[in-house]
C-alpha cells in the first residue's frame, strides 16, 4: 500500500460519518478525496451502534438533515449493490403521564410544521401494533411511520463503496500522527505510512476526534460515555417489521433484530470513559459486561415487555459512544484552524445523522460556509470554557442523563455552575435573582418577590416566574429597570483599513462618523443572515462591536475569516474587559443625568449614538440603543468598576423606582416590539428582505458587500416567505415556538419564537408565512389565521408591524 503524496481533501476516520462525507465529496463535488482509517472501516463505535433511525428534531434544518439520511439509505443499495439493512418500521414513542403527553402533542405539531406526519395513537392502537407490550400505564403514544432502523456496518460499507465508485481513495490501517502547519493552516497530514500534502482536512475520527483536533491546536469538546444494550434470543410473537420503540418514561428503547429484541437505555447515572486520551488500539473492542449497572434498564424493560423475563440474552454490548455537552453533534470549521473541518460527537444518533451530516459537511468543506442553518451543531457554538475537560465531562453526563427526560420549556443545566460570574453576581443574589447560564456566564433570568422561592419550577403550562416577570416587564415600560448584560460578546476592530473591512462584511452602512452606531447583519454568500450585531464607531480607525453572549466564538470567527487579506485591521476580543449595564425605561434619562456631568438630553445624545461619559469617576462607553422598545442606554463599564457604577445608578434611580430586571422580561419586551432574535427568528436560511429587515441593508449605496450579489438576484421577484407576528387571546395557551401557522385552514409556516406580551396582554409568536407564488401585503392581510398549539387549533391575529409603539416614539424621545 502506497499513500499518495497529495490529495485535495483528507478525511480522517472510517466510521459512518467519515465514509458519508467522503462519499458526498466524491459523488456531488468530484473532489480529490483520500480517507484514512487507523484500523478497519467501522471499527471505532459505528460497528456496535444500535442502528435506530429517527428523524424529528427541534431544529427544522437538523430534521431536514435526518430526513435526507432516510432518503439516502432507501436508495443506496440500488446504487452500490451493497445492502444497508434499512427497514422503514416506523417508531412509537410512549407516554405514561400528562406532561409527556403534552410534550408529544407539541412534538406532533412540530413534525407537521416540518412536513412530517406524526400521529397520536391510543394505548389500544399501540397494543394492536405491538402485541407483546404491556400498555396498562400508557396515556398514548406518538407514531412516526417513516422512521426505521438500519445496519450501521452495512450502511458504512455501502457508503465506502459508493465513495470508491466516484473516485475516492480509502486506506485502512493508516494512523494520523500529526500535522505540518503553516500560518494557522494544515499543509500536510503526517501518518504511520508517510505524509500527504493537502488543502483541507475533515476530522471524522469519532471518539478520537478530540485527540486528532488537538494535534492541530483545535478543541473538539466531546466525552466518550459507556453505552450498553442487549440482544435477545428470538421472542415468539415478535413481528419482523415491528416498529422501533422509545419508552422515555422508562428510559429505554427497543428494536427488532433477527426475531429478537435490541434493548438499551439512557440512565441518570451514566459512566464516562476517560477524560484523557482514548487508546489508539481499540479496534472492534468493547468493555466488560456490566449487568449491575444495566439492571435498572432490564427491570423497566421487563415491565414494558413481560416476555423479556424468560428470553435468553444472546449478547450484551458495552461500548463507548461520543457525547457532547449540549446533546447536539459537532460540525463545521474549527475556529483555531482555517482548513480543519469537524464531524463528530453524534450522541448515539450517528446512524440517523450519518447520511445527512456527510451531505452538509461535504458542501461546507467545498464552499467554506454551511449550506443551511446549522447553528445548533456548529463547532463555533463553544468557547474557551469547553477546553476544560472535567467541565465538559460533567456537563456531558448531565446531558446524557436528560436524553429521555421530559423537555420542559426554559429548562437550565445545573452542572459546572457557577462558572463565570459578573461583578454584580452577589449584589443581584441579594435582590433574589434566579440565574440561568449562557456559555458559562451566570445571568439573572428573573427576580423572585418576597414570599416566592427564588428557583425555577418547571411545568408545561405557565411556570412559577410568570407573574414576577410580568411585574419586571411593566416596571420597564412605566419606570426604569437595570439589566446586567455583562456577558455580551464584545470586540474591537482597529487599524487604518478597519472601515474598509467592515464595509465588505456588514450589510448595513457603518461608514458613519465617529460617535455613531449601526445595527447591521452579516450575510453569507446566499444572502442569509449569519449574524446581527451593533457596530459603534469610537474613532476614525476604531470600532466597538457588540453581539449576543452565545455567539462569541461564531461572530468573532466570521468577522476574522472575512477581514480580507493584506488589510490593516486587527480584531480583538474584549468581552471580559467590560461589564454591560442596560438602563431602560421612560425614567432612564433622569437616572443617567443624576450620575454624570455629560449632557444626555435628546439633542446632545440622540438615539443611535455612542459617547464616552464619566460615571462614579470611571470612563463609560454609553450606547443609546434598545432591545426592549423604550428610552435607554447600554453602559459599557470597565469590568472592575461595574459594581460601583451599578451602586451609583441604583442610588440615583431610587427616587424613580429603579430595580434590576432579568432576561425573561427582556424576552417579553422584545417580543412586543418585534425585535428579531438571531438563531430563531433570523438565521442563515433567511434574507433581510424576508425578515422585514431590508431597511438595514445598503443596497442603494454603490458599496460591494458580502451577500449583495445574492440579494440583487432576488430583488426583482416576489418573496416566497415573509416574517410576521401573531397574537392569540386564549390565556391558557403557552407558545414556545414551532407551532403551525394556518391561513384559511392551510399550513403556511410555523412560529420561530413564542412567549407572552404583558403590555398587550396576549400570547405573541413570530414566524415566516410561506407561499410559492409569492407573499404580498394583500396575501398576508386577507387571510384568516390560526395557530396549531399542541395539536389544538387556536384563532390568531396577524401583525405586520410592531405591536407596541409602532412608530418608535418612546425609543427616540
Amino acid at each position: 500500500m502506497t499513500l499518495p503524496g497529495h490529495a485535495e481533501i483528507v478525511v480522517i476516520g472510517g466510521g459512518i460519518i467519515g465514509c458519508s462525507t467522503a462519499y458526498h465529496l466524491a459523488r456531488d463535488h468530484k473532489a480529490d478525496v483520500v480517507l484514512l482509517e487507523q484500523g478497519k472501516l467501522t471499527s471505532g463505535s459505528t460497528w456496535h451502534a444500535a442502528g435506530l433511525v429517527g428523524q424529528l428534531r427541534s431544529s427544522a434544518s437538523i430534521t431536514r438533515v435526518l430526513k435526507y439520511s432516510v432518503e439516502l439509505y432507501k436508495g443506496l443499495e440500488a446504487e452500490t449493490g451493497l445492502a444497508t439493512g434499512w427497514k422503514m418500521t416506523g417508531c412509537l414513542r410512549l407516554a405514561t403521564n400528562r406532561d409527556r403527553w403534552t410534550e408529544f402533542r407539541r412534538l406532533a405539531t412540530t413534525a407537521k410544521s416540518f412536513g412530517m406526519d406524526m400521529q397520536l395513537v391510543s394505548p389500544a392502537e399501540v397494543k394492536a401494533m405491538w402485541p407483546l407490550m404491556d400498555v396498562s400505564d400508557l396515556v398514548g403514544a406518538s407514531w412516526l411511520p417513516t422512521d426505521g432502523q438500519a445496519s450501521p456496518s452495512d450502511i458504512t460499507q455501502s457508503l465506502a463503496k459508493g465513495a470508491r465508485m466516484n473516485g475516492a481513495r480509502i486506506f485502512e490501517g493508516v494512523r494520523v500522527t500529526g500535522f505540518e502547519m503553516k500560518d494557522g493552516r494544515i499543509v500536510k497530514v503526517k501518518t504511520t505510512q508517510g505524509d500527504i500534502a493537502c488543502e483541507k482536512v475533515v476530522n471524522c475520527a469519532g471518539q478520537w476526534a478530540r485527540q486528532v483536533g488537538a494535534m492541530a491546536g483545535i478543541n473538539v469538546p466531546l466525552q466518550p460515555v459507556k453505552h450498553q444494550y442487549i440482544i435477545t434470543e428470538k421472542l415468539p410473537g415478535l413481528a419482523a417489521d415491528a416498529p422501533t420503540i422509545r419508552d422515555p418514561d422508562r428510559r429505554t428503547y427497543f428494536k427488532e433484530e433477527v426475531g429478537g429484541l435490541v434493548m438499551g437505555g439512557y440512565e441518570p447515572n451514566p459512566q464516562p470513559w476517560t477524560t484523557g486520551d482514548v487508546p489508539d488500539e481499540w479496534e472492534f473492542r468493547l468493555f466488560d459486561d456490566d449487568f449491575d449497572h444495566f439492571e435498572q434498564h432490564m427491570s423497566q424493560a421487563i415491565a414494558r415487555v413481560p416476555a423479556l423475563e424468560t428470553a435468553g440474552v444472546k449478547q450484551m454490548i458495552n461500548g463507548p459512544e461520543s457525547f457532547t455537552p449540549d446533546g447536539n453533534f459537532i460540525l463545521g470549521v474549527a475556529p483555531e484552524c482555517a482548513n480543519m473541518f469537524v464531524g463528530a460527537g453524534f450522541n448515539a444518533f450517528g446512524i440517523a445523522s450519518g447520511g445527512g451530516a456527510g451531505w452538509v459537511l461535504a458542501q461546507w468543506v467545498v464552499d467554506g460556509e454551511a449550506p443551511l442553518d446549522l447553528w445548533v451543531v456548529d463547532i463555533r457554538r463553544f468557547s474557551g470554557l469547553h477546553r476544560d475537560r472535567q467541565w465538559v465531562a460533567d456537563r456531558t453526563l448531565e446531558a446524557y442523563g436528560k436524553h429521555y427526560t421530559i423537555g420542559f420549556p426554559h429548562e437550565e443545566y445545573e452542572s459546572g455552575r457557577p462558572r463565570i460570574v459578573s461583578p454584580l453576581y452577589e449584589r443581584l443574589k441579594k435582590h433574589r435573582a434566579v440565574f440561568g447560564s449562557k456559555l458559562g456566564w451566570e445571568r439573572p433570568n428573573w427576580f423572585a418577590p418576597e414570599g416566592v422561592e427564588p428557583k425555577d419550577v418547571y411545568s408545561m403550562g405557565r411556570q412559577n416566574w410568570f407573574d414576577a416577570v410580568g411585574e419586571e416587564h411593566r416596571h420597564v415600560r412605566e419606570k426604569v429597570g437595570i439589566f446586567d448584560q455583562s456577558s455580551f460578546a464584545k470586540y474591537e476592530l482597529s487599524g487604518k483599513d478597519a472601515q474598509k473591512a467592515l464595509d465588505w462584511i456588514c450589510a448595513n452602512d457603518v461608514s458613519k462618523p465617529a460617535g455613531r452606531l449601526t445595527y447591521t447583519q452579516l450575510l453569507n454568500s446566499r444572502g442569509g443572515i449569519e449574524s446581527d450585531l451593533t457596530v459603534a464607531r469610537l474613532a476614525d480607525e476604531k470600532f466597538y462591536i457588540v453581539t449576543g453572549t452565545g455567539f462569541r466564538t461564531h461572530d468573532f470567527g466570521w468577522i476574522e475569516d472575512h477581514l480580507g487579506a493584506g488589510l490593516d485591521a486587527k480584531l480583538v476580543d474584549v468581552t471580559e474587559d467590560f461589564g454591560t449595564l442596560s438602563l431602560m425605561g421612560p425614567k432612564a434619562r433622569d437616572v443617567l443625568a443624576g450620575v454624570t456631568q455629560a449632557d444626555v438630553c435628546n439633542a446632545a445624545f440622540p438615539f443611535g449614538h455612542v459617547r464616552e461619559i464619566a460615571i462614579a469617576g470611571y470612563p463609560v462607553r454609553a450606547l443609546r440603543i434598545t432591545y426592549v422598545g423604550e428610552l435607554g442606554w447600554e453602559l459599557h463599564v470597565p469590568i472592575a468598576a461595574a459594581g460601583e457604577v451599578f451602586d451609583a445608578l441604583m442610588k440615583a434611580g431610587a427616587p424613580h423606582g429603579i430595580r434590576p430586571v432579568g432576561y425573561r422580561a427582556l424576552e417579553s419586551l422584545r417580543l412586543e416590539k418585534g425585535y428579531r432574535a438571531w438563531g430563531s427568528d433570523i438565521t442563515p436560511n433567511d434574507t433581510p428582505a424576508e425578515a422585514g429587515l431590508g431597511w438595514a441593508v445598503k443596497l442603494r449605496k454603490n458599496t460591494y458587500f458580502l451577500g449583495r450579489r445574492a440579494l440583487e438576484k432576488m430583488s426583482g421577484g416576489a418573496l416566497k416567505k415573509r416574517f410576521a407576528g401573531f397574537t392569540v387571546d386564549d390565556p391558557d395557551v403557552v407558545l414556545v415556538g414551532r407551532e403551525t401557522i394556518l391561513r384559511n385552514g392551510e399550513p403556511v409556516g410555523y412560529l420561530t419564537s413564542g412567549g407572552y406580551g404583558y403590555t398587550v396582554g396576549k400570547n405573541i409568536g413570530y414566524g415566516y408565512v410561506r407561499e410559492a407564488g409569492g407573499v404580498s401585503d394583500a396575501f398576508l392581510a386577507s387571510g384568516d389565521y390560526e395557530l396549531v398549539v399542541a395539536m389544538d387549533r387556536k384563532p390568531a391575529r396577524i401583525w405586520l408591524g410592531s405591536m407596541y409603539d409602532p412608530k418608535g416614539d418612546r425609543v427616540k424621545g
